[in-house]
């Protein structure tokens, strides 16, 4: 059997012969999130190889784990010490690893209250486009001076490397929840939320379906409570049930083939006038629809806010459609791809914008 070692090497290998030949390879993972990054060009790099728990320091609230590591081996080592990955990243798939987390860059209900998935990151090891290992950051808090290029690999998509390890901040569990629900159009749900959140209350995800607002307060046993009783509404039967189906995209709302857009607009925008249904969450912050609107009514209506969208997910559509970048973004972008892989043979994309 090959050690970790052997197997990070044979990873370095296969990306030195491919940047020698300039072969193209397509990062293999779980497999999870292929409805995202499509179908991608090149040799399969699989990874899922590389895995396992390299350091938890749950006195320090650090872990530092290989990329392939199955994200439910994380959570459940975590929950033994009664801690938690902030972020509450979806799985989408009882595959998903670490690596296509981070490499997605998607962060659950928490989000908005926690932080999301870049905010956790301390530190990243790599292997770029050259077959160079390389490693940013470090598994302490403060640990960057200057640019922090790890967090530059969430949300990457692996146009930027192979991720070999992650170390992330991790979060104690709180010793009580509570989710409430409130029965209110959406225009006064998205005031709602806006407001409590400048309040000081424990909320740890707030969202809006169905004609319904749903509010989850965690904390302390007496500040959950004392929070409940100030804000009333009804207490939601196994509300950890409700907000794992939301992250997971098993609620009903999603079952259908018409095209699902993410939208990113500022927390207390106004519902927007685009034809379909809608999930808010995020306190206001990301808006779910299901349309068959023009993707660039959609796209204008999102940055008439001040956001974006993205066309997230579509049975017809191999992989998301990103909303088009301005053209010095997309110049930064270009030349950050340039310094890490500068022949482009990681993980090309024949849809959308990266």
């Amino acid at each position: 059997m090959k050690s970790d070692a052997d197997i990070g090497r044979a990873l370095q290998d296969e990306v030195r012969a491919a940047a020698a030949s300039h072969t193209a390879l397509a990062i293999a993972g779980g497999g999870t999130k292929t409805f995202y990054t499509g179908t991608l060009q090149g040799k399969p790099l699989t990874v899922t190889g590389h895995r396992g728990i390299v350091s938890y320091e749950p006195t320090e609230l650090v872990v530092t784990a290989r990329a392939g590591t199955p994200l439910a081996e994380i959570e459940a080592a975590l929950s033994e010490k009664w801690q938690m990955l902030g972020f509450e990243p979806p799985h989408f798939g009882e595959a998903a690893t670490l690596g296509g987390t981070i490499a997605c860059g998607f962060s659950g209900p928490r989000r908005p209250y926690a932080g999301s998935a870049r905010d956790f990151v301390l530190g990243t090891k790599i292997i770029n486009g050259k077959g160079e290992i390389l490693k940013f950051g470090g598994e302490v808090m403060k640990n960057v001076a200057g640019y922090d290029v790890s967090r530059l690999m969430v949300g990457a998509l692996g146009t930027l490397g192979v991720l070999l390890e992650i170390s992330l901040k991790v979060l104690p569990k709180p010793a009580k929840e509570v989710t409430l629900s409130f029965e209110t159009p959406a225009d006064k749900a998205i005031a709602t939320m806006n407001a409590w959140a400048g309040r000081p209350l424990p909320l740890s995800a707030a969202c809006h379906l169905d004609n319904t607002l749903y509010i989850r307060l965690s904390g302390t046993e007496p500040g959950v409570r004392a929070a409940s009783t100030k804000l009333g509404g009804a207490v939601v039967e196994n509300g950890d049930g409700f907000w794992r189906e939301l992250r997971e995209h098993q609620r009903n709302f999603f079952h259908n083939d018409i095209p699902l857009w993410r939208l990113s607009v500022p927390p207390a925008t106004a519902p927007l006038n685009l034809p379909g249904k809608w999930l808010i969450d995020w306190g206001g912050a990301q808006r779910w629809i299901k349309s068959d609107a023009p993707a660039s009514a959609i796209q204008q209506e999102a940055e008439k806010a001040g956001g974006h969208a993205t066309l997230f997910r579509h049975a017809k559509q191999n992989g998301a459609t990103f909303h088009p970048l301005p053209a010095r973004l997309a110049s930064l972008h270009q030349n950050l791809r340039q310094a890490f892989d500068p022949d482009e043979i990681m993980n090309r994309r024949t849809v959308g914008v990266i």
